[in-house]
């Protein structure tokens, strides 16, 4: 079930071509990211056929693999059983791990969960072995875990359905986070249509030491470059820092890299690598990878002078290095655990803390479970127990049949910690609680990624603050927000004062890991008499009818459904938790569309004004929008800044296509969420002048106009007319390339796929 050898040599093999080429190309030596993006393309050049300028240029890449969790492949696989095809065109998975929800443990969730989701996982299950895609059934792990001891490989390219794909760059390779669409494009054969890339060079100098851990890199990064400021870039990490980190540990940084918003990050071949494929039974793969490791890494001169090739650099000292702590409600607000004393106080955090996580596709490994587990040794030998709810999830069934033989999680469980499934749980939602209620203000402290407000229990009331899994444990045993265990005591039993010494664990398992692949469904070479399960009366699952194409007209008087203020994530647009069980129902789920956004119109969150009656009665924004696209009245969303940033969802762009929806015009965009628009026909405009935003009023009216003269780098014109009989015009741009028109006026990506398919039939 593993990556074939033969296809990897057969890259590697191309790769001093390819290189060479580049070179050439761009007149100096490559990044590494250059030359993993050089050699999954066919003609180094751009989608006209011109030269590559970074940051600027649209490119065809060809992934090597297509990763997809259980909630984005429902809606992916509809769209390849749209496209007709009969098998997929290159290495494709499905991993269950998202529909799982936390509440009791691992045994019962998992039984609760098969029996919950099963009409989804029969679908999931059914449309793989037809379509020749891998199954990894649920409970078998995280999908980022289970594909970084599986199919990652250093100077690989992949693709996934989630925004956490770029864990992948732990063993060397870009893996991109993507909408289903892309997923599909590359399913059925074709380019991953993507910008070339700036790259930001990240030196990492000296070694972790004591407390700090990887997940401390990536938490310092964030307060570096916040929640946009990896936008249109890879990060690629290097330095003596960089060989000191364990591939798990490199894959945590490169994993929670989506939160600033780089379209992957990466780190070179080395030791650490290769010892890692070792241990998941690919020594000799590390052994082909040893062999070619000058094209696994940047060439020598970017290293000697990285400001001469890197678009950015930033160095960040790991001998100086403090654990890091962020938070609450966004990944970017960091400071050190030493200061969090100060902003308790301060800013009027709670301090005591409702419950503490130790997991995710983030932090999971064998190494994290190892270190955790030595604070729990500790604690168990002095008596001491979690002073809360505790809870801790391996990150694949390999990770937990490994741990569990060497013993770390019965001192985890036995100072109060509960073993959830081998799944996502929390981290997306999928958790449900019975210790708070609704609107209750509480904190949490994890080792997740993502702690947007209402992100892990649906409660926005809940501070979630991020930091490694070592602190997790000290918080979770302290119970206090506060408590830092590099200067502060726990009380034991007898009252007497106790230090936590200094966490230990190896990266690695001494004879590698118990590898675990039970779950696995590997599909039929003839899947053709197969029959996907959907049922036609599910609530779950509808096959998908195309979008409409553009009629060539320009878009006029329309409503402004919604002007979000502040933060606008895929979180807000379409949420998680409770809803996940409609993802693969477009208009079902569409009865959550924008019920997290603020509105600047309204009080509440989720609600607008319908200007068509004036009433000032707040209505949620679904019903608002069903009410004007059965009035046949289409509508236009205006956002601030870095719209859409957070998970790949490409819910959260045909919900609203779906809905009525024509634009969404905003002071800028996250990368996926401007891509899935794109996808789904809708028009992604950016203001050229971000103080346009605060012209737009709550009964305004809004026309796009020339679009018949849509074109590459064109400004846009849009008029704003407003309730007083006043008009503005203003200009906004955009970012389409060719061919993305052509989505547009398609009316999506997959119908312009589709009218190619019946063209070259035709023919």
């Amino acid at each position: 079930m593993t990556i074939e050898l033969s296809s990897v040599s057969n890259l590697y093999g191309k790769f001093k071509e390819s290189h060479e080429r580049a070179r050439a190309h761009f007149k100096k030596p490559l990044t590494l990211t250059q030359k993993i993006l050089a050699g999954h393309m066919l003609e180094l050049e751009d989608e006209d056929h011109q030269p590559i300028k970074p940051g600027a240029s649209y490119a065809h890449f060809y992934p090597d693999r297509v990763s997809m969790q259980d909630a984005t492949a429902q809606m992916a696989i509809l769209q390849f059983i749209s496209a007709k095809k009969s098998r997929v065109a290159v290495p494709s998975t499905v991993h269950c791990d998202h529909l799982v929800q936390a509440h009791f443990g691992a045994a019962r969730d998992l039984k609760e969960a098969n029996i919950t989701n099963r009409e989804v996982y029969d679908f999931l299950r059914t449309a793989c072995e037809k379509y020749g895609i891998g199954f990894f059934k649920p409970g078998s792990g995280i999908i980022h875990q289970v594909v970084l001891e599986t199919y990652a490989f250093p100077g690989g390219m992949m693709i996934g359905t989630d925004s956490h794909t770029p864990n992948g760059g732990g063993l060397g390779m870009l893996a991109i986070g993507v909408g289903g669409a892309d997923a599909v494009d590359v399913m059925v054969g074709g380019p991953l249509l993507l910008k070339w890339p700036k790259v930001i060079g990240v030196h990492l100098k000296g070694q972790l030491k004591n407390w700090t851990a990887p997940k401390d890199v990536i938490l310092k990064l964030m307060g570096i470059l916040t929640v946009k400021g990896g936008t249109g870039h890879v990060v690629e990490f290097f330095g003596d820092g960089a060989l000191s980190i364990s591939a798990t540990g490199k894959a945590t940084i490169t994993n929670m890299g989506a939160e600033h918003g780089a379209t992957c990050s990466v780190f070179p071949f080395d030791a650490a690598m290769k010892a890692y494929l070792a241990a998941t039974d690919r020594k000799e793969l590390g052994n082909l990878a040893d062999s070619y490791a000058e094209y696994l890494r940047a060439d020598p001169e970017v290293y000697q002078k990285p400001e001469n090739f890197f678009d950015r650099v930033i160095e960040i000292d790991l001998d100086k290095l403090m654990p890091q702590i962020v938070g609450p409600h966004t990944p970017d607000l960091c400071r050190p655990v030493s200061k969090m004393k100060d902003d308790v106080t301060a800013q009027g955090y709670i301090n005591d803390i409702s419950a503490a996580m130790v997991g995710s596709c983030t932090n999971s490994s064998y190494e994290d479970i190892a270190r955790a587990s030595s604070i729990a040794r500790e604690a168990q030998s002095l008596g001491l127990k979690t002073a809360v709810p505790f809870y801790i999830n391996a990150g694949s069934e390999t990770v937990y049949a490994t741990v569990k033989k060497a013993g770390f999680l019965e001192p985890l469980e036995d100072i109060g910690g509960v073993i959830l499934a081998n799944a996502c749980g929390p981290c997306i939602g999928q958790w449900k609680r019975d210790d708070i209620k609704k609107g209750e203000v509480n904190t949490i402290v994890s080792s997740y990624n993502r702690n947007f407000p209402g992100r892990n229990d649906g409660n926005r009331e809940t501070m979630s603050f991020l930091t490694s899994p070592e602190i997790v444990v000290a918080m979770a045993l302290s119970g206090k927000l506060n408590f830092d265990p590099q200067s502060d005591p726990l009380v034991g039993p007898n009252g007497n004062d106790i230090m936590l010494s200094v966490p230990s664990g190896d990266p690695l398992p001494v004879g590698g890991l118990t590898i675990d692949h039970a779950g696995f469904i590997k599909p039929p070479e003839d899947g053709s008499n197969i029959k996907i399960v959907i049922d036609k009366n599910s609530e779950r699952l509808a096959l998908l009818e195309p979008f409409p194409p553009w009629d060539g007209k320009d878009f006029l008087n329309m409503p402004v459904l919604l002007k979000a203020t502040g933060k606008c994530t895929t979180d807000h647009i379409s949420q998680a938790g409770p809803w996940l069980k409609y993802r693969g129902n477009l208009d079902k789920i569409s009865n959550n569309t924008y019920l997290g956004a603020i509105n600047a119109f309204t009080k509440n969150p989720g609600t607008g004004l319908d200007v068509t009656s004036k009433s000032g009665e707040e209505i949620p924004l679904p019903d608002l929008a069903r009410r004007y696209k059965a009035k046949h009245i289409p509508w236009v969303v205006i956002g601030d800044e870095n719209f859409g940033e957070g998970s790949s969802r490409e819910h959260a762009a045909m919900q609203p296509r779906h809905l009525g929806a024509k634009a969404i015009i905003v002071k800028s965009f996250a990368r996926i969420h401007e891509t899935n628009l794109k996808k789904h026909g809708l028009l992604p405009l950016t203001f050229n002048d971000t103080k346009d935003y605060d012209k737009i009023e709550p009964y305004d009216r809004i026309d796009i106009v020339g679009l018949n003269k849509l074109a590459p780098d064109r400004p846009v014109t849009v008029i704003i007319h407003h309730e007083n009989g006043k008009q503005e015009e203003i200009t906004c741009n955009h970012t389409m390339s060719e061919a993305q028109i052509g989505w547009f006026k398609a009316g999506s990506a997959l119908n312009a796929l589709a009218a190619r398919s019946s063209k070259i039939t035709a023919q």
